[in-house]
């Protein structure tokens, strides 16, 4: 049996969905369904059980014999980077997380764990070492810490323990998402509802719409964890991005030229993120490539296309 957990969200109902198309349908789903229409993502999915978060963190504590483990990807957290309630975030990604850590660590169960590009804050350099760790929010904080937990530890863990630091992931199944759903997706509603793709104009040295991002298609953010699964003796901190930055301006057109309709409008830059946001992000994937992984990443023009042809089928 596999454990995924934030299994209904988007990143957790790929992965279930690729393990599926693998032959795998022993799947232990976690997740917190307060928020029921993320149903929609498992609705084509086979698993085996699902267990609420909490109900499955109270077994996790209480140390209960799951039956055989073959890893845990550990998908689920309050993904809201405006979420400033410190201890509600701290106690869902980071002591859920040291708990499940623990678990696994005592059955030597492989740990696979979603990070996130947000631990190096405005950059410039995004390499898996401490001194380009900056976070700006509580959920960066959160990612920040734990991966530092893992750091400590990681050398005396009997199991592989893979932390996975996501850049801007789009693709399918993250309708829930609303405002935090990819630009990809929020591009595409806006061109369906009035051929407008809003973009912010020029900050950070940057002109309007060239701020400047990794943008990852889902598709290859699950090709890594699968290819975790398969070589259980690589464990540490990897970056999942392409390594190539590309604009808004670039994914707004990839959307545009899908539709073969719409246009570009440029709003202003919100006072609220100067000095938080994150103009330019390029992940470093040397460790990943050192790792052995060797598959390519898709372009914007490519996943775009790719997530497109799936929204609209």
């Amino acid at each position: 049996m596999i454990v995924v957990t934030g299994g209904a969200g988007f990143i957790g109902s790929n992965l279930v969905r690729s393990l599926n198309d693998l032959g795998r349908d022993d799947l232990l789903v976690v997740d917190d369904l307060r928020d029921g229409h993320k149903i929609v993502n498992l609705a084509d999915c086979d698993i085996v059980d699902y267990v609420d978060r909490d109900a499955f963190l109270e077994r996790v504590v209480w140390g209960e014999d799951l039956g055989h483990v073959d890893a845990v990807l550990h998908q689920g957290a309050c993904s809201d980077t405006t979420e400033w309630d410190g201890a509600y975030v701290m106690r869902v990604n980071y002591e859920y997380s040291k708990a499940l850590l623990h678990w696994c660590a005592e059955r030597s169960v492989p740990f696979i764990y979603a990070s996130s590009a947000s631990v190096y804050g405005v950059g410039p350099e995004f390499v898996e070492r401490r001194e380009h760790e900056r976070p700006l929010n509580m959920y960066a904080y959160s990612k920040f810490q734990f991966d530092q937990y893992v750091r400590r530890r990681l050398a005396d863990l009997p199991a592989q323990v893979a932390g996975l630091r996501y850049f801007n992931v789009y693709g399918p199944r993250e309708q829930h998402k609303g405002r935090m759903a990819s630009v990809a997706w929020r591009f595409d509603r806006q061109i369906v509802e009035d051929g407008r793709a809003r973009l912010f104009r020029g900050s950070d040295g940057y002109g309007d719409g060239e701020q400047r991002r990794d943008f990852v298609w889902v598709g290859d953010v699950i090709a890594v964890n699968l290819w975790l699964l398969e070589h259980p003796g690589v464990s540490g901190l990897f970056n999942v991005g392409t390594g190539r930055a590309q604009t808004f301006n670039d994914v707004a057109r990839a959307v545009i030229d899908f539709h073969g309709r719409g246009e570009i409008e440029y709003i202003p830059f919100p006072a609220d993120l100067e000095g938080r946001y994150q103009s330019f992000t390029e992940a470093d994937i040397s460790a990943l490539r050192r790792a052995g992984y060797e598959r390519p990443f898709a372009d914007v023009a490519t996943g775009v296309r790719a997530y497109l042809e799936w929204l609209h089928r």
